[in-house]
């Protein structure tokens, strides 16, 4: 049944992100509109687009948060994927269960690192544009073949 509703809310929430339902959807309230003299703006007739247009309105509400829900799950696990075979610090993986203000204090001093990183860095480069390069930033450097593959870990692969 959860998987049922997975595919139902995937295939609805894709069906209603098309042109062809917005044009469905403004038909249904052309001809609703113009239906008007016919029943004299009757409350009936107001009652009909009121009641309709809530039903769809707040089944649309979960479909739609459901399949919103999966994918943002699925973009935090590949960004996780992707910090753990990198050389990005673990630290932030689940940071997406953190309060608003714990998000706010990290993104502050992240920003924070950046500025200063990007000082430092405009100094690294002006620096070196004047001074050959030193024995330490030399060694520093790796060649592409003397790094050690990385083992790829694959939480998701059934054994």
């Amino acid at each position: 049944m959860k998987h049922l509703f997975a595919r139902f809310a995937t295939k609805a929430s894709e069906w209603a992100g098309k042109p062809v339902a917005f044009m469905l959807a403004l038909t249904v309230v052309v001809i609703w509109a113009s239906l008007g003299p016919f029943f004299d703006y009757s409350e009936t007739w107001q009652l009909i687009i009121n009641t309709g247009t809530t039903i769809i309105t707040f089944l649309m509400v979960f479909v739609l948060q459901n399949a919103q829900t999966r994918d943002t799950r699925a973009i935090q696990a590949k960004l996780n994927e992707i910090i753990l075979t990198s050389h990005a610090e673990n630290r932030f993986i689940g940071i997406e269960n953190l309060d608003e203000e714990e998000l706010k204090r990290l993104n502050e001093l992240v920003a924070k690192a950046a500025e200063g990183r990007g000082e430092r860095e405009a100094c690294r480069t002006s620096e070196a544009a004047n001074a050959e390069p030193s024995k330490k930033a030399e060694a520093r450097k790796r060649p592409v073949a003397a790094k050690a593959p990385k083992q790829k870990q694959r939480p998701l692969e059934k054994s």
